[in-house]
């Protein structure tokens, strides 16, 4: 790399691999909707968002290295790698809740895990829109809007966990107990997840506008 690559922002290179990995995490959470709603295939579908957990990983690499090796940056160093870290941090709780509801044997997800990850889902749409929305920063009042509605999302998420564990524990079977607790609790961490990343994209969103 010349000196001239080091000199000048490499403003396409990072959003265009922030999108990439926001549009990586989007789908793993449709893929883990499909999964809930009709959980049939279910190692071939869990199978599908390993796979996805993969690519997020490389992508996450390639901004790392990215950041490494590019002089100025067009956002703080910081807020890019606060913000490939979440987008993983998401995609690796969606990885795990599916990984989890296969080896635990989960017969069919119940109403709960079904809701979770369609919040899950939910807010990453709004993540797409937001990542999108700060390669130029010429609204940034749409970027606060998407990370307002996934601050909502994860609100109705705290709800659905409080809910999923209240029936759980009306139940008595100890074992089954403790694997669908922690499915719910790795569902809602995803949506926590969400949160900081759109925490990360509301700051950039303030601190370039």
């Amino acid at each position: 790399m010349g000196l001239r690559e080091l000199l000048i922002p490499q403003d396409k290179v990072f959003f265009d691999l922030f999108e990439q990995q926001a549009a990586t995490v989007k789908e793993a959470a449709y893929q883990l909707v499909a999964l809930t709603e009709n959980f049939t295939n279910v190692r071939d579908k869990r199978h599908a968002i390993e796979q996805l957990e993969h690519k997020g990983d490389k992508i996450t690499h390639d901004i790392y290295q990215q950041l490494n090796r590019t002089f100025i940056t067009p956002l703080d160093p910081e807020e890019i790698s606060r913000l490939a870290s979440n987008l993983d941090e998401v995609l690796d709780n969606i990885d795990g809740s599916a990984e989890k509801m296969f080896y635990y044997g989960v017969e069919n997800p119940d109403s709960h895990m079904i809701e979770l990850a369609k919040l899950i889902h939910m807010s990453t749409i709004e993540i797409e829109g937001a990542v999108k929305g700060i390669r130029s920063i010429k609204d940034p009042r749409y970027v606060e809007e998407r990370c307002i509605e996934v601050n909502r999302l994860e609100n109705l998420a705290d709800d659905v966990l409080a809910n999923a564990v209240t029936d759980l524990f009306k139940t008595t079977d100890a074992i089954a107990i403790i694997k669908l607790k922690d499915i719910y609790e790795q569902l809602e961490t995803a949506t926590d997840n969400c949160e900081d990343v759109a925490n990360v994209l509301s700051d950039i969103a303030i601190r370039h506008s």
